[in-house]
């Protein structure tokens, strides 16, 4: 059955479209199991928009103007073991986009917005370690109707940190055009404190693939994703 939705401003990504991760997890959010979600456009913010059942998934428009698509996938990215929490709280002071962010204002990962109405997933490089993380604690504002994190909340958190895992984060612009992700665990409550960490995978010319994982403070895999990223002609 269709259904109208509306991306609320907070919930940006660049400037004036909604946040990648966030977007994706709308859609995904009707997929059972592990699900790809690719994006066709910047989504509006604002404006409402049809999610639609599609042959093979769900389909998101604005008029006729398709958004993106979201089907059932597979997902082979096994994730390292954690970093300790402590190191991932210690990588998030070297988070790059303190000082080099093209959106800055971001949900998920800008440090432009004030206090706490972001997700602030800042993560840094860690030491030692081929990744970028930091430590996550979700806030009320995000839970779901059983005190959980909402699942396009943890869309939105696998997004970002896998571009910060790019060899030229901060410098380039991209933008996410598809994100494959699965839940693997009871979704986590509000409150608890997590650590999210990004691994690079491969670079060919503007095209970008990286991983992302959600781990809980004991370091147990709770959500995992793949995401393409592509820097813009322009």
């Amino acid at each position: 059955m269709s259904e109208t939705v509306t991306i609320a401003p907070r919930f940006n990504g660049p400037p004036g479209s909604g946040n990648g991760g966030y977007v994706c997890g709308l859609m995904a959010s009707r997929i059972a199991g592990v699900s790809e979600a690719v994006l066709r456009v910047p989504p509006p913010l604002e404006v409402r928009l049809t999610l639609a059942p599609a042959a093979d998934g769900v389909a998101l428009h604005h008029g006729d103007t398709l958004i993106g698509e979201a089907r059932p996938a597979q997902l082979d990215v096994a994730p390292p073991p954690a970093p300790s929490i402590g190191d991932a709280r210690a990588a998030a002071r070297r988070y790059l986009g303190l000082s080099s962010h093209r959106f800055p204002t971001c949900f998920v990962c800008g440090c432009a917005r004030p206090a706490h109405d972001g997700l602030d997933i800042f993560t840094g490089p860690v030491e030692g370690r081929s990744m970028v993380a930091c430590a996550w604690t979700p806030g009320a504002d995000l839970a779901d109707a059983q005190g959980r994190v909402a699942p396009e909340f943890i869309h939105a958190a696998l997004d970002c940190p896998s571009y910060w895992a790019l060899p030229r984060a901060g410098e380039i612009t991209a933008l996410l055009a598809r994100l494959t992700a699965s839940i693997d665990t009871p979704i986590p409550r509000v409150g608890e404190d997590l650590i999210v960490a990004a691994w690079h995978l491969s670079s060919d010319g503007r095209k970008h693939r990286s991983a992302t994982a959600l781990y809980s403070a004991d370091g147990v895999v709770i959500a995992r994703s793949e995401a393409l990223w592509i820097e813009p002609r322009s």
